[in-house]
């Protein structure tokens, strides 16, 4: 082909100094012909886009890592008090649309280990495909009332609820745990019922209200999707997020919100900048589930019970956790290991005829050991060695000291809603653990008559990591100026509402910052 070399030569002779340019062969063209036309539109074209990134390198104002509730809200918040912000928001999952989990129950029965789990990570966190439960409460949730107060922290709280209906939440019933026949009865069996305001959006309409707040932000931020962080460093008055695409992202502030799931990175982030931290805790148990008449006095009522009890033999505390009525158990991926969690609709037509709900026993580790996470996936590991996913077993059986069949499971008269492997608890779970566990149950069969029936199914292993608590200040900023710590991965919060109400605090706290700083 006869043509004349153009040369366009890509150099970084220093940091933010490029020279950009195209190489490649120019044909002589006739450029008075259509084709010619084309080919020279064509040859601009790729001149154009290698030459365009000779464009000044784009600073942000403020970096946040990771779209779960922390960092939705925040962002929310920063463009709606300042829009003229740039703000960049980098997630290490997919937008809400392209959050596919691949189990479908015929082809893919179980966790196939994705790269990045779809149902933990992309736009709206770990919650985008929960039951959507706001508790707006400083009893359980969170300590975030120790750093903003008690009255600011439900504040928060209750500004999240309005901005959640205002997004297509309203339609859901706000429940309070405040029945007094309920919370009498389970104090005279040594149960006690945690009080709280609480919206259940459900699964269905939780992701309604996510795909209305991606609406309201998608042309006011720069995010970014499929793109984890994978260092953050501080040089010349910068903060710098060097994302595992390669990209780098420079910000005059910065806002970590990876969630539960990003704990160990959050760890190696901490260490790095030498942000101190204190030990965690970690709670470990299973998901529990019944014939919906079970709990139906308590869930009609209250909905969403948190119920804690001290146990005799080992004055542990066990709690339920996220109660589901005519609900469904799901698998659950955190850093690769399968674990169970339950989800719940608001829409009569997806309801089950069962109940389902958590028990945790939690465990608070004291000196020399600070690997509670790593304890927790141990267990978590070995539950899925010996059953290739999650354990199920009636509770009868558990009890017998035998492991469940399918033939058991199938004769039973609680038809599970995930497929699992029949097995043996007591197998995985400490014998601690277990006794807690046991021992609860029967507690709550004289408030919730059956829950101690043979047939009750119990899935495992249900894990609740927890990151270390960061030392933070009053407006959730660590020792490093400008970089703030919000949501789960905080150790601070715990829950949808305390997350969602912490991105908002801190968003108040840099807009407060910026107006003293002009």
């Amino acid at each position: 082909m006869k043509g004349s070399w153009r040369l366009y030569l890509t150099l970084r002779v220093f940091p933010g100094i490029i020279i950009q340019a195209f190489f490649g062969l120019m044909p002589d063209i006739d450029k008075k012909t259509e084709r010619g036309k084309a080919k020279m539109n064509e040859f601009e074209c790729i001149r154009q886009e290698t030459c365009s990134s000779q464009e000044p390198e784009m600073i942000y104002d403020v970096a946040i890592i990771g779209a779960g509730p922390g960092g939705i809200f925040s962002a929310l918040e920063l463009t709606q008090q300042a829009p003229e912000l740039k703000i960049a928001v980098l997630e290490k999952g997919s937008a809400l649309k392209g959050r596919r989990c691949p189990i479908d129950g015929e082809k893919i029965k179980s966790c196939i280990g994705c790269r990045s789990c779809s149902i933990m990570n992309g736009f709206g966190g770990a919650g985008a495909f929960s039951d959507g439960k706001y508790n707006i409460t400083n009893e359980f949730g969170g300590t975030l009332y120790k750093y903003v107060g008690e009255e600011k922290a439900i504040e928060l709280m209750e500004y999240v609820d309005e901005i959640n209906c205002r997004m297509g939440g309203a339609p859901a019933r706000l429940y309070a745990n405040d029945d007094p026949v309920i919370y009498r009865k389970c104090l005279q069996n040594d149960l006690h019922l945690l009080k709280a305001s609480v919206r259940h959006l459900g699964t269905d309409l939780n992701y309604v209200v996510l795909e209305n707040l991606y609406a309201a932000l998608k042309d006011r931020v720069d995010f970014f999707f499929n793109t984890g962080a994978e260092s953050v460093s501080f040089e010349d008055g910068l903060y710098t997020v060097t994302a595992d695409t390669g990209k780098v992202f420079r910000a005059r502030r910065c806002i970590l919100s990876t969630g539960r799931s990003g704990s160990k990175w959050m760890e190696s982030v901490c260490r790095t900048l030498e942000i101190p931290t204190q030990s965690s805790r970690i709670d470990i148990g299973v998901r529990v589930e019944v014939p919906y008449e079970t709990f139906s006095e308590m869930t009609d009522a209250l909905y969403e019970s948190k119920i804690v009890y001290r146990s005799k033999k080992y004055q542990d505390r066990i709690r339920t956790f996220c109660m589901n009525p005519h609900g469904v158990v799901v698998n659950e991926n955190t850093n690769g290991i399968v674990t169970v969690n339950g989800h719940s609709y608001e829409d009569p037509a997806l309801y089950t005829n069962n109940t389902n709900f958590a028990l945790l026993v939690s465990n608070h580790f004291t000196e020399p050991f600070h690997e509670s996470n790593q304890y927790g996936e141990s267990i978590a590991r070995l539950s899925n060695m010996l059953g290739g996913g999650v354990i199920v077993q009636r509770f009868g059986d558990l009890i017998r000291g035998q492991r469940s069949t399918q033939d058991r499971i199938e004769s039973g008269f609680v038809k599970p809603t995930l497929q699992a492997t029949p097995g043996d608890l007591s197998l995985v779970i400490p014998k601690r653990q277990l006794d807690d566990i046991i021992e609860m149950i029967y507690a709550l069969d004289k408030v919730c008559p059956s829950t101690a029936s043979d047939d009750t199914l119990l899935y495992g292993v249900e894990v609740k990591f927890y990151n270390m608590e960061v030392e933070v200040d009053s407006s959730l900023e660590t020792c490093r100026k400008g970089l703030y710590v919000i949501g789960d991965c905080s150790g601070v919060t715990h829950s949808l509402s305390h997350a969602s109400a912490s991105g908002v605090h801190v968003a108040r706290e840099i807009l407060k910052q910026l107006e003293e700083e002009n």
